[in-house]
């Protein structure tokens, strides 16, 4: 039997515990566990929920008890305290054990691991492309079934050590990405970091607005979509941008240059205005539909996408909703009428 520490029991901790648990059960034979789950949180209140859900067979006041005998660690702590977490069990660590994390930052993280792990360990990073704004009050079996889990191996991590990472992630449902830890950051400040950023900005600037009392009865489903991202926790949103400021900064100047060029846009003289700031929402529909038909190696598609792939798009749907047939109606100039054959004869 594998003994498997999580420290750390929220939401993403406590949903691999779940996964590992649930993947145990259906491999047991003659009622022997394959994996033996062992959790740690500074939050007794966690520890006790992580045991009530079932998301861990057993948890420890002590940190040592939790991963003494541990054959993988896994650190699931906001990225900041990834750290301390590795100063706090590098002298705790079996020999020969896997250390793995589930950082929204990579590049900082794998230094730390090489400089503050025993030489006795294997450190392979990790980050499941996966979660929601809840604590472990969410957590659930199934949070990682399909979705990417970036895979950053140290230049010192065994291939037995990678493969023991790569059956976790397997065993939860997620699908391993292997990523230089640059790249990663590179990529996930794009897809990932920037969101959160771009949904408290609209936030702060609506909310901060004399006329919000008024406005936000106004509100409905795009507005809400758009600030999802804002309720989540800022010390982890902090945590992550600070973790990550290069590329953050980078996609931030990019925005800033995109809403730059559609300012001077909407600026120009009416006709130019019309055809750039259609220009602008057609680029980004079109790249949308690429990103939304993207599909899992089962045929499936990958982003759950769906709902929005409808026969009509969501613009027409809304434009036939608010004005009826004349939103696609063309001028009349534009018609071209042809007579209609009677009983196999063109009319006279």
């Amino acid at each position: 039997m594998q003994r498997v520490a999580i420290v750390g029991l929220g939401l993403i901790g406590g949903s691999i515990g779940l996964g590992l648990k649930q993947w145990s059960a259906q491999q047991s034979k003659e009622n022997a566990q394959a994996l033996e789950i062992i959790g740690f949180d500074t939050d007794l209140e966690q520890q006790h929920y992580a045991k009530k859900i079932n998301a861990v067979d057993r948890a420890e006041w002590e940190l040592g008890k939790a991963i003494r005998e541990a054959d993988i660690v896994i650190v699931a702590t906001p990225v900041r305290a990834i750290k301390d977490s590795f100063t706090d069990i590098a002298p705790l660590l079996k020999s020969g054990a896997v250390v793995t994390d589930v950082g929204s930052t990579k590049a900082q993280v794998v230094a730390w691991a090489e400089e503050i792990l025993p030489r006795t360990v294997s450190f392979v990073g990790g980050h499941p492309m996966a979660g929601k704004s809840m604590s472990i009050e969410g957590a659930e079996a199934d949070l990682f079934k399909g979705a990417s889990w970036c895979v950053c191996p140290s230049v010192r991590a065994t291939d037995e050590s990678v493969r023991n990472v790569l059956g976790m992630i397997t065993a939860v449902g997620a699908e391993p990405y292997f990523v230089d830890p640059a790249e990663h950051d590179a990529y996930v400040a794009g897809v990932s970091h920037l969101p959160a950023v771009l949904s408290a900005t609209l936030m702060n600037s609506l909310s901060s607005d004399r006329s919000w009392r008024d406005m936000k009865s106004l509100t409905a489903g795009g507005f809400r979509d758009m600030t999802r991202l804002s309720a989540g926790s800022p010390a982890m949103h902090r945590d992550i941008v600070l973790t990550n400021k290069d590329a953050v900064l980078r996609w931030v100047d990019a925005v800033q240059r995109d809403l730059a060029s559609f300012r001077d846009a909407m600026t120009s003289d009416d006709e130019t205005a019309e055809k750039e700031v259609n220009a602008f929402f057609e680029r980004a529909r079109d790249a949308r539909a690429e990103w939304a038909t993207q599909t899992t190696r089962e045929g499936e598609l990958l982003q759950g996408t769906e709902a929005d792939l409808s026969k009509d798009g969501f613009g027409d749907q809304m434009g036939r909703m608010l004005f009826g047939g004349f939103m696609r109606k063309k001028h009349i100039s534009d018609r071209v009428t042809t007579p209609k054959e009677t009983n196999g004869k063109k009319p006279s």
